[in-house]
């Protein structure tokens, strides 16, 4: 393949743990794909190192307070330099993006997501709450202007992988989950948990903020709103399995019991470079499975008294409506408390419970509905915190 015929790759949170395996997924195959456009939220001194080893037609940071600080650093070079939320809406929507990779974490990667769609972009979808927000708009949107939508996560990745070929309906959706770092802990040492000690995840590199959400399993209660969505199953139809070796990254059951389950090691590169590669498979440096070297593949019942996010998640996804959108909204005000130290570990989902129950239900919403919701979600969880 020739220069000419390089995918243009808008990264939407180029600087973020996604955004930057990104970059060297592109960079293995710098004759397939090149970096468009990077955009991060405040990392200036990332953005402007990658702004120079990649040479993006365009970055933008979202933080408008670090605009001129941006465009100096790369006054030099012949990249454009744009700041701002409206920026990042406008910046997916230019001609010669083929894929956005939506990175960005939590609900400020709906609007510019929703915008690359009506763009007709391909989506590598690594930003959850798009989906757990939205998600039955996402995919009206997505069907309405034939934008594709390709799972990164790697448990939608390994679902994704798995249905490849197949023309039978899903029975039941196997999603794995690692258990995070207190799977083994009791109530009582829950509620002492540290979170130095919730950062540091057993077997995935990822941000703070879906570190916290992993430990607390709200991650894998949004990873299965988003299945819902991606794979059009029922919440019934969708099994979460605690497999603490991270190896099976999700399985499939069809109608005949067979089941199809994608493994490998845990490597959020793999699943970036397949949603790029799509529908082909590229050769990687990355590190093969060797089964001779794991001694066991251990599966167990995910325990919802001790890690109640789980619990929420599915009935926020019962409910329907905006619902998970008032999921999503407090569970970012928590977990951000609880970095701070102004809450608990075990306080965040006593606090999504109180905002699930007062926060105004709407059972067809429109998109100034999620945009009213979540704010009042936001003003409610701050007010039981506070």
């Amino acid at each position: 393949m020739n220069t000419k015929e390089r995918k243009r790759i808008a990264i939407l949170g180029s600087t973020g743990s996604i955004g930057t395996q990104a970059l060297q997924v592109i960079a293995e195959h710098s004759d397939l794909y090149e970096a468009y456009v990077l955009t991060a939220n405040n990392n200036v001194e990332l953005l402007v190192e990658q702004a120079r080893s990649f040479l993006p037609e365009a970055v933008v940071i979202a933080n408008e307070e670090k605009y001129v600080q941006v465009r100096d650093a790369l006054a030099d070079l012949p990249i454009k330099v744009y700041a701002g939320a409206d920026a990042l809406c406008q910046i997916v929507q230019e001609k010669p993006v083929d894929i956005v990779l939506a990175a960005m974490v939590g609900y400020a990667g709906l609007r510019p997501t929703m915008n690359a769609i009506r763009a007709g972009k391909t989506i590598a979808l690594a930003n959850k709450e798009t989906l757990v927000v939205a998600g039955e708009l996402i995919n009206r949107l997505a069907d309405e202007y034939h934008a594709d939508i390709l799972p990164v996560d790697s448990e939608h990745s390994a679902i994704f992988q798995c249905l490849a070929g197949e023309v039978s309906p899903i029975e039941k959706i196997i999603l794995t989950a690692s258990g995070g770092p207190f799977r083994t802990l009791t109530l009582e040492q829950l509620a002492m948990v540290t979170k130095e000690q919730a950062l540091k995840h057993p077997n995935w590199s990822m941000g703070a903020k879906i570190t916290i959400d992993s430990a607390s399993m709200m991650n894998k209660g949004f990873e299965v709103i988003e299945a819902r969505w991606l794979f059009g199953v029922a919440p019934e139809q969708i099994q979460v399995v605690v497999h603490p070796q991270s190896i099976v990254h999700s399985a499939v059951q069809f109608a005949d019991g067979a089941v199809k389950a994608q493994m490998g090691m845990p490597d959020m590169r793999l699943p970036i470079q397949y949603a790029f590669s799509y529908p082909l498979r590229l050769k990687s440096s990355f590190e093969r499975l060797d089964l001779f070297r794991i001694s066991e593949l251990t599966f167990e019942q995910p325990d919802t008294h001790r890690f109640r996010n789980l619990s929420l998640a599915y009935e926020a996804l019962r409910r329907g409506g905006n619902m998970p959108c008032i999921l999503n909204a407090a569970n970012e005000v928590t977990n951000r408390a609880f970095l701070e130290d102004r809450i608990g570990f075990l306080q965040m989902s006593d606090v999504i419970e109180t905002v699930m129950q007062k926060a105004p239900f709407v059972a067809s919403p429109t998109y100034e509905d999620y945009m009213q919701t979540d704010a009042e979600a936001r003003r409610i969880a701050t007010n039981c915190i506070a």
